[in-house]
């Protein structure tokens, strides 16, 4: 069984989940694993964190524009072991999360129901951490779709995705090779979570989302909790002066086929238009039957006619 034992505060004016422990030790360059002539962002998340559900447009933005010149490496950071040990920041039980993501929604634009820890709540976020390095053993590509199905399930589906049948169904949804991502599950993918915890508390790793900058196995920047893009922008040009912005179509049909579901303030940031001009658009191509809209209490989503 893996433990760890952080002490765990969520700020939304800082837009962080932090825990409360200092680095055991320095990390080796050959941890660092960076990728040759690419930034590599070591990016530490967690399949529960509402900061990091937040900072999705962001990423997804940066992915289009930077996508030649950054390699993002996802990192499981154990943000709930379990609640005999998460009490802190006003946070000590499952109803206080509910309470805490229903206030955090409009802050980020971003739609949350909070009802999955009155009605089911998860006990700790390590299992959906597994199964998500399990996905990445398989296919780092598949594992980022497995990341984003089991957020969507918790975040707006209400559903506890500690359960089996919902970590295997986002294996299935993702593409992956369901016999094998449960053999990983059981077995390697704990080993490498374990590396990504150790990895953490020697990278001095507070809390989510953390994002570190490392070019030639040397940090070189950090990125800490949500932020806008021009902050993510700002680090890749000063590290890497001659990366390359590329264009994509800001056409919804072409954004919409590289991101299948998009909430309203991704498809905002994407487009490069108002919240409220992408919800017109939005709306306008749900009546159009060109996409189908899925309605939360607190925002929407929106899905390719396709997907």
């Amino acid at each position: 069984m893996i433990t760890n034992n952080p002490l765990l505060r969520c700020d939304p004016e800082k837009g962080v989940c932090e825990i409360l422990e200092t680095p055991d030790s320095e990390a080796s360059a050959e941890q660092l694993q960076s990728t040759k002539d690419k930034i590599t962002i070591i990016y530490y998340t967690d399949p529960i964190c509402s900061s990091c559900w937040g900072i999705e447009a962001q990423l997804r933005k940066m992915k289009l524009e930077y996508g030649n010149a950054v390699e993002l490496d996802y990192r499981m950071g154990g943000l709930l072991p379990s609640w005999d040990i998460y009490n802190s920041g006003g946070i000590s039980k499952p109803g206080d999360v509910a309470h805490h993501w229903e206030e955090v929604s409009p802050y980020y634009r971003m739609p949350i129901e909070g009802g999955v820890w009155l009605k089911d709540p998860l006990n700790s976020s390590y299992p959906p951490s597994i199964a998500f390095k399990a996905a990445q053993l398989q296919d780092k590509k598949k594992a980022v779709d497995y990341m984003r199905i089991t957020r969507e399930m918790i975040f707006l589906d209400q559903l506890n995705i500690t359960k089996t049948e919902h970590l295997e169904k986002a294996a299935e949804l993702a593409g992956l090779d369901v016999a094998q991502w449960k053999e990983d599950y059981e077995s390697k993918a704990q080993i490498e979570f374990k590396k990504d915890l150790d990895l953490a508390r020697q990278l001095g790793v507070r809390g989510f989302p953390t994002l570190i900058f490392t070019k030639d196995e040397e940090i070189l920047d950090i990125l800490y909790g949500f932020k806008p893009y021009a902050d993510f922008e700002r680090r890749i040009t000063k590290i890497s002066p001659n990366a390359k912005k590329q264009k994509y179509s800001t056409e919804p049909d072409q954004l919409f086929a590289v991101y299948p579901t998009l909430t309203t303030q991704e498809f905002a940031v994407l487009s490069n238009i108002s919240f409220e001009k992408a919800f017109e658009t939005l709306v306008k191509l749900d009546a159009e039957d060109t996409i189908s809209r899925k309605k939360y209490k607190n925002g929407d989503l929106w899905v390719s006619g396709t997907n």
